[in-house]
């Protein structure tokens, strides 16, 4: 199955291009490729340095393998990557 905007919550993010659109941390407009993920953090790679974001505290915009740009809220994708892929019907 192909990631779409529709189905980005239950895929697996690792490997996708992300900005930072919105931060508590004052991180803003930061862009790379997301390396790991654990329940609560993304770790992104920004110019070969790795980063960890804490996912509740910022707005995502991933870009997925079709160009195709996705806004998601941080707070919606809290949890282990294994368990967020199982659930069913998320709502976002």
């Amino acid at each position: 199955m192909s990631i779409t905007p529709k189905n980005l919550v239950k895929h697996e993010l690792i490997g996708l291009e992300v900005k930072i659109i919105e931060s508590k941390n004052s991180l803003n407009e930061i862009s790379g490729r997301v390396v790991d993920e654990t329940y609560s953090t993304f770790i992104i790679d920004i110019k070969g340095k790795d980063k960890v974001m804490i996912k509740k505290d910022c707005i995502f915009l991933f870009i997925l393998p079709d160009k195709k740009k996705v806004q998601v809220n941080g707070k919606v994708i809290i949890g282990r990557p294994e368990d967020r892929i199982k659930k069913k019907n998320v709502k976002w």
